[in-house]
């Protein structure tokens, strides 16, 4: 299973194919893929950062309703503490972590799965967490 970062189902479902570069068009072509093969995951957090700050209510309706074809992964109590631990890991190296880039973290290394983001960030926490990214081909 992969899990989906924000970035990415913005890239799908906020912008328009043609403001996309290359490597956001791969990273929306991956994620298409990894749907039709029922392997793409999205937990609530990420559901509540895309959909926040939508203005216009028929843009949010229709982002709305396209995320409701992802199933909801069900976070467990020790996710979210291993989401702190590894947070605190991170500070302790300089790097600081936002609440839902280490839940994903957290929910991917307990449960063995990939993230998909084009994030940074992310880079950075899997030289010191460890974390599978996938690298779409």
């Amino acid at each position: 299973m992969v899990l989906i970062d924000t970035v990415i189902l913005s890239y799908a479902l906020r912008r328009k194919d043609i403001s996309l570069n290359a490597e956001e068009r791969t990273m929306k072509s991956e994620l298409t893929h990894l749907m039709k093969m029922r392997r793409a995951q999205v937990i609530g957090p990420v559901r509540q950062e895309l959909l926040s700050g939508i203005k216009d209510r028929t843009q949010f309706e229709l982002v709305r309703d396209a995320m409701r074809t992802f199933p909801n992964v069900r976070l467990l109590r020790r996710e979210y503490e291993e989401a702190a631990r590894l947070s605190n890991l991170c500070r302790s190296k300089g790097i600081s972590t936002g609440p839902t880039d280490v839940l994903l973290c957290a929910v991917a290394l307990l449960r063995d799965w990939q993230i998909l983001t084009a994030d940074a960030d992310f880079v950075l926490y899997a030289k010191h967490l460890p974390i599978s990214l996938l690298k779409p081909a």
